[in-house]
């Protein structure tokens, strides 16, 4: 289970939050997510047999993710870039060395349920190809599983629109893959959804979280909102 991550650099990191946020508070918030995400799956790797890795792009940052990494997790470099090749080659590496399945993660849902993690790896252990899929309130996904790397998913799409989640299920039915959905979950990416994340975290606190507890996002936001506001 990998989780595909940019590294977390000034400028460069959730720039859609730029403004309000300083560019230097949105790469310190990029670098929450993915820890958080992190730890996310390794809690997960305590209930259902599966490895976890940062997937991460530029090829050169391993040494930025070095402190954003859990127990256990691995380092996978990016071999091209943009999204379409990014997804096809991770998927590729680690089923090529021997993994039976691979799910590939973002690192804009630092809250999504540990449940939904688990019942993915689970999923993929059924018998036959088939594809998981776990989509975005925008209308992608958070998550992709996979037991090939069928390139022809990740082709044709119309990335960073709302047609995402819809033209990768044609591409499915293209190849003839079973398709399961998971649960609707939201990315962070704009000051709404992180309005959002943050009352989430602070009543998850009070009343007992179903959703993962994003511990280190949850400081940098007790930090950035003060008041709660």
């Amino acid at each position: 289970m990998a989780i595909m991550a940019k590294a977390p650099r000034v400028g460069d990191a959730k720039t859609r939050l730029v403004p309000p946020l300083s560019p230097e508070q949105a790469a310190a918030l990029s670098a929450c997510f993915i820890r958080d995400a992190a730890e996310n799956i390794a809690t997960a790797a305590q209930q259902t047999p599966l490895d976890g890795y940062i997937a991460f792009a530029p090829p050169d940052a391993e040494a930025e993710f070095r402190p954003l990494l859990a127990r256990d997790t691995r380092l996978l470099p990016s071999r091209r870039q943009g999204l379409c090749a990014s997804l096809h080659d991770a998927s590729a590496d680690l089923l090529g060395a021997g993994y039976g399945a691979v799910c590939l993660v973002n690192s804009d849902s630092p809250t999504l349920p540990t449940s939904i993690l688990i019942d993915a790896a689970r999923a993929l252990t059924l018998s036959g190809d088939r594809l998981i899929l776990g989509p975005a309130e925008d209308g992608g996904y958070y998550l992709i599983g996979l037991k090939q790397a069928h390139r022809r998913l990740f082709e044709d799409i119309a990335w960073s629109t709302p047609r995402v989640l819809a033209q990768t299920e044609e591409r499915a039915r293209e190849i003839g893959l079973a398709t399961t959905r998971l649960p609707v979950w939201y990315d962070v990416d704009d000051i709404g959804s992180l309005r959002r994340l943050n009352a989430q975290l602070r009543q998850a606190t009070a009343d007992g979280p179903a959703i993962h507890p994003a511990r280190h996002t949850l400081a940098f936001l007790r930090r950035l909102f003060p008041d709660n506001a």
